[in-house]
């Protein structure tokens, strides 16, 4: 039995637009010391696993092997789609090549981690379970009413029900409650009981994702079949729907760093007192600025854009990119 580690790759964080981009998504740009989230991602789990594979896009594979060379990451092996078809098939691309009782561990490529200690052990429990053939998913123990995660609820490591994003009244209502999770958006299971539930519940997502598979070259999947594969998230492919499920409590500091205001509390967090004025927040100028009768902005200056919000509306940095992806589709390049 091997244990893999799969890292996704694919996102482009247009949240984090203008700083995020196409050719440069948020996990490799080097914004944490002077290492990326990718490269973090990396380095946290190597020593949980006999090899890694990155499920990633055409477009960044390089930036993914230089990140895994400056995490140490010797023994890996790639997974390049033609375009993004979502989680469910991206996890099926990894499992088909491997023995049914391995073990995956899946992780995004873009969250920043804190407390190794309590990390390890969350990772430790996953693994054994994972091992008696469960599907299990990571829920991380709230610290506010975030309205931009999806929630467990739960009990022990039953999982009661898989929630949407909600709203700001809902999510203080699941916080005074002590019984939900944020979903993590990390999983471990073996390979086998993972194909198994994805042919159950979506057949049509793993006899395409296994017809594009068979017909890669080398570590490059075809775009004709690939575009014949539904669209579809592990979670509501297999997490959401399988009698298999435990969920893991993790009390280790997590945050998927998805948008501005996530960044800002990071920053606060690290002490990082030098990116702050007035109560508002410079992200990559690097002009003199000044504050005047504003609180809680954030300027975000690139070579060719400026962004300027207010934190609480950070979610909807989405709109713009999406609109500029129509509009000026240079700028998102």
């Amino acid at each position: 039995m091997s244990i893999l580690h799969v890292v996704l790759s694919g996102g482009v964080g247009s949240r984090l637009w203008p700083v995020s981009r196409k050719s440069m998504p948020k996990q490799y740009i080097p914004m944490f010391g002077d290492k990326s989230l990718f490269q973090l991602t990396a380095e946290r789990n190597k020593d949980f696993v006999d090899s890694t594979v990155v499920v990633g896009n055409k477009d960044n594979y390089l930036l993914s092997q230089a990140d895994l060379i400056r995490a140490g990451v010797h023994q890996y092996s790639e997974i390049i789609e033609a375009a993004p078809r979502n989680t469910a098939a991206a996890i099926a691309f990894s499992a088909f090549d491997l023995n049914p009782e391995d073990v995956i561990l899946v992780t995004p490529s873009d969250h920043i981690i804190t407390n190794e200690e309590a990390y390890a052990n969350a990772i430790n429990e996953a693994i054994e379970l994972a091992k008696k053939g469960f599907v299990v998913t990571f829920g991380i123990v709230p610290s506010k009413p975030e309205t931009g995660y999806g929630y467990i609820e739960y009990e022990g490591n039953e999982v009661i029900s898989f929630r949407e994003k909600p709203n700001l009244s809902t999510a203080e209502l699941f916080i005074e409650t002590g019984k939900f999770l944020w979903n993590s958006g990390m999983f471990c299971f073996q390979a086998g009981v993972y194909l198994e539930e994805l042919k159950s519940f979506e057949p049509e997502i793993y006899e395409t994702s296994l017809k594009t598979w068979e017909a890669r070259n080398g570590s490059f999947l075809p775009e004709t079949e690939t575009m014949k594969i539904p669209s579809v998230s592990v979670d509501y492919a297999v997490m959401e729907r399988s009698s298999k499920i435990k969920v893991v409590q993790a009390t280790f500091g997590w945050s998927d760093l998805g948008s501005f205001e996530s960044i800002w509390e990071h920053w606060e967090q690290q002490g990082e007192v030098h990116r702050f004025k007035q109560n508002n927040c410079v992200v990559g100028s690097t002009k003199h600025v000044e504050f005047l009768g504003v609180s809680n902005l954030m300027l975000v200056e690139t070579p060719d854009a400026i962004l300027v919000l207010d934190k609480s509306n950070s979610q909807d940095v989405k709109k713009i990119y999406e609109r500029l992806e129509r509009e000026i589709p240079e700028l998102v390049r």
